[in-house]
């Protein structure tokens, strides 16, 4: 019933995870560093890191043909929540209304000291 989705337009996974799951019409998507998927580079600053992060989730929605606008939740990871107002900035340009659910926390730390981290839950 369930199913991997995996796309060299995202980074690989770097451990026993998928980049995401199908099951039936919904999606699970793994969090989402800034990593490049092309070069393997993480971008300076948290808006830079924020675009990179919704980049790839594009990407691995896209390869079961949805978008950001089927996205029905979103956790939001931040390695600082002083970071909050400028990822938002981006975050709300990428999303449109009805914007998704979404929980933003800080966490102690994240892969390769990035500075956010994104996964998100999607439907038909």
């Amino acid at each position: 019933m369930k199913e991997p989705i995996a796309t060299k337009a995202a980074p690989a996974a770097i451990g026993p995870y998928s980049q995401g799951i199908k099951c039936g019409t919904m999606r699970f998507i793994s969090g989402q560093i800034p990593v490049n998927p092309a070069t393997g580079e993480v971008p300076e600053g948290i808006k830079a890191q924020t675009e990179q992060s919704i980049a790839n989730i594009k990407a691995i929605l896209a390869q079961t043909g949805m978008t950001l606008d089927n996205v029905l939740k979103t956790t939001v990871f931040l390695a600082d929540m002083s970071l909050f107002g400028e990822m938002n900035e981006v975050y709300g340009r990428e999303f449109t209304e009805p914007y998704p659910a979404r929980s933003a926390v800080a966490v102690k730390e994240l892969p390769k000291q990035v500075l956010v981290e994104i996964e998100v839950i999607a439907a038909e």
